[in-house]
């Protein structure tokens, strides 16, 4: 069987057991879309500044629920599903097979990519259909780019984090205690020029910010040529390739706990 072929029959396993898990459905793809109608309902459909100029408020919201997206599918559950399956032994039966060890690090790599890929579009699309926000067809490349970066670097940092938790029961509660806050101070929830000085510095040392800035810009009206980011998206490589680099130190198929 080809590499391709390999890469693909594993990807259609991984992607299979991801939407045949009532949990990972409702926490991929619902929760985030209620998010976008809890925040938009809580603070109404009107104007605020951010940058200096008045937009509104689901216009701002709409890229920053697709960054919750995409760090919710390459980051928060893929560090959850790492670890229980190398807890569980599972990662370590599946080395064990004739599978070279880089087809099942690709398909859970490619499984999380495209999540985080589906569920943007489908947050792109509510939010025009709903609050009719609109994506301009000039900055499409740069927000595409922006998505498939972030997705990248956060799959990296994924594997590093995984690495570092002990047991499955663990997981969760440390990666949620980690990226919450950072969706606040990232601009995510809270727009960031409501935040103290202090505030947006932490929140501009991590990767969350810059995706959501890169991805934010796409949607601003105020935005003129092409909308890409440029430092955004190098400062998110930088994080991946750490990331990596930490991933490929640490990484164990065997469990850990004991």
């Amino acid at each position: 069987m080809s590499d391709v072929r390999l890469v693909a029959h594993q990807l259609r396993y991984d992607l299979l057991l991801v939407l045949r898990d009532p949990q990972s459905r409702f926490f991929t793809f619902a929760l985030p879309v209620i998010f976008l109608i809890l925040l938009t309902s809580l603070f109404g459909n009107g104007t605020h500044f951010v940058n200096g100029h008045a937009i509104k408020n689901s216009t701002y919201y709409v890229p920053g629920i697709c960054t919750l997206g995409v760090v919710a599918t390459s980051f928060v559950n893929l560090v959850i599903t790492i670890t229980v399956q190398r807890e569980s032994g599972i990662l370590k039966r599946r080395r064990s097979t004739p599978v070279p060890a880089w087809v099942l690090i690709a398909s859970r790599v490619l499984t999380s990519a495209i999540l985080a890929i589906v569920l943007v579009a489908v947050i792109v699309v509510l939010g025009r259909i709903i609050y009719g926000v609109h994506l301009p067809g000039s900055t499409l490349p740069a927000f595409v780019l922006g998505v498939v970066v972030g997705a990248a670097a956060f799959c990296c940092l994924a594997f590093a984090a995984a690495s570092f938790i002990r047991n499955e029961d663990s997981a969760q509660p440390i990666i949620q205690a980690i990226i919450l806050p950072l969706y606040f101070i990232s601009g995510v929830f809270v727009p960031k020029d409501q935040l103290s000085t202090t505030l947006q510095d932490i929140g501009n040392v991590f990767p969350v910010a810059h995706l959501n800035s890169a991805l934010f810009k796409a949607f601003d009206p105020a935005t003129t040529g092409s909308g890409l980011a440029g430092t955004d998206l190098l400062i998110l490589a930088a994080w991946g390739m750490g990331g990596l680099i930490i991933a490929l130190w640490r990484f164990s198929w065997s469990p850990q706990s004991s």
